[in-house]
């Protein structure tokens, strides 16, 4: 079957004329989200491009353009997107241009780290369920950024996003199904106050490309060459793509559909895009792709993974088996252990000292008794101590965190009971009221794991 492309029948005169009529429709400011992709990309130019052909007077309102960094982005393309953030903001302002660039993150307690490792969170299945990543990394944080601009500008956002019907046939039904008749504009669908302006949804991947390669010998506004682009497309893909582009070199090359995603994604069984970067000789970050193959192994390995959700709920398999819940502490200590020697191998910063930090008080507030396995850690395996290294006193010292185990045993008493009552003690201790303390202590003696037996006994009875 042919596909038509929109500029068979258009113009990117056209385009920009649609555009051009939408951003000065109204006063309400825009927001483009920017992932540096093929088709954010082509969106941003063509404003920019719009932009330019204005006078000073009718550059009515502003333009926010915001990127999300998940913290787990691919090394190569995060370095990218943190160039061309700061190319377009210089451009703009030597071009006078009301554009705002930003990039958005996950605060460090809620990074994919602070999740996996503070929290034991399980990564994300190969099959799509418990997908939890998308919308803690990436969605949130920019629907946030967008909300602080409806407050700061008081008034209403048009969104601009680069969605295509030729993407796919699933979201091409998503976008036809939002569209109102006649209209440019839909409202969004979880940010009140803020519509869509879809602007390329009518283009293909082969307009989307020819847009980005064949104006201006493919030279952005703002100064950079859209080659490199393509390059990092066709490093991505590994060789595979519906299309041929053309390089700065006439040097015929694929530069296809890939999408470039985090370095630790578990929701593909193979990570195409980091492997076809590998295969095309960036060698640096075959431990990124040997690290993602050891966690996905452990994930539902039984010593690696508790027996009870982080609630306190159990559930059994189908198979009649208990459920599997968060990771282990022990795992926990050897994911990070893991992690750090990868970002010793690869020269490349893959958790922050905040997300350490984060990660730290999830630990103290949890787990650690000694309130020193992270610090000893970390200065263990880098030969550095971490800022707050000498301000770490233990709870209680080795000797009696034995002692408490022992008599944990003779009692017949869990340890991981005994541990979490006294850790909500010490950190409800301060409030005035009891009421507090009380009722965090009677959630821990009610959870589900401690009572399973009789539960399960009771409700085969009522059978």
């Amino acid at each position: 079957m042919m596909i038509n492309n929109y500029f068979d029948e258009n113009t990117l005169e056209e385009l920009i004329e649609e555009i051009k009529y939408v951003y000065q429709f109204d006063d309400r400011p825009w927001v483009i989200g920017y992932s540096g992709g093929k088709d954010s990309t082509t969106v941003v130019e063509l404003v920019y491009m719009m932009l330019l052909s204005l006078p000073d007077w009718q550059r009515i309102k502003n333009v926010y353009i915001v990127s999300s960094d998940t913290r787990i982005e691919n090394p190569l393309i995060k370095l990218y997107l943190s160039r061309m953030n700061d190319l377009i903001g210089k451009a703009a302002d030597k071009d006078k241009l009301p554009i705002i660039t930003k990039m958005v993150k996950p605060l460090p307690q809620n990074s994919f780290w602070a999740n996996v490792i503070g929290r034991g969170l399980p990564t994300p299945r190969v099959n799509g369920t418990f997908r939890w990543c998308t919308d803690r990394l990436k969605i949130n944080p920019s629907a946030d950024f967008i909300r602080d601009v409806i407050k700061q500008e008081k008034q209403e956002v048009v969104v601009l996003l680069g969605v295509r019907k030729a993407e796919s046939i699933a979201r091409k039904r998503r976008i036809e199904g939002r569209e109102l008749a006649n209209r440019l504009l839909n409202r969004h669908e979880t940010i009140q106050d803020a519509y869509v302006y879809n602007p390329i949804v009518e283009l293909t991947t082969e307009d989307v490309w020819d847009v980005l390669l064949k104006i201006n010998g493919g030279k952005t506004p703002w100064g950079s060459d859209n080659n490199e682009l393509a390059t990092l497309y066709s490093g991505a893909d590994g060789g595979e793509c519906p299309f041929a582009g053309t390089n700065a070199g006439n040097q015929t090359q694929s530069c296809g559909n890939s999408r470039f995603g985090c370095w630790v994604c578990t929701v593909v069984k193979e990570d195409k895009s980091l492997n076809g970067f590998i295969k095309k000789g960036h060698r640096e970050l075959v431990p990124l792709a040997e690290f993602r193959t050891w966690i996905m192994s452990i994930r539902d390995t039984d010593r690696y993974r508790e027996k009870k959700r982080r609630d306190g709920t159990v559930y059994e398999t189908k198979a009649g088996e208990m459920g599997y819940g968060p990771f282990t502490w022990e795992a926990r200590q050897l994911i990070l252990e893991k992690l750090i020697e990868t970002q010793k191998k690869i020269g490349y910063e893959l958790i922050t000292v905040e997300e350490l930090k984060a990660i730290d008080e999830i630990w103290d507030l949890e787990l650690d008794f000694s309130r020193r396995i992270l610090v000893e850690l970390y200065n263990r395996l880098t030969g550095v101590k971490l800022p707050w290294y000498y301000f770490k006193e233990p709870l209680f010292d080795e000797d009696t965190v034995t002692e408490l185990k022992k008599l944990a045993e003779e009692n017949d008493v869990p340890f991981d009971l005994v541990r979490n009552i006294i850790l909500s003690v010490y950190h409800n201790k301060n409030y005035s009221n009891q009421r507090i303390m009380k009722e965090a202590i009677s959630r821990l003696l009610n959870q589900q794991w401690l009572h399973y037996e009789v539960l399960k006994e009771i409700e085969n009875e009522n059978k």
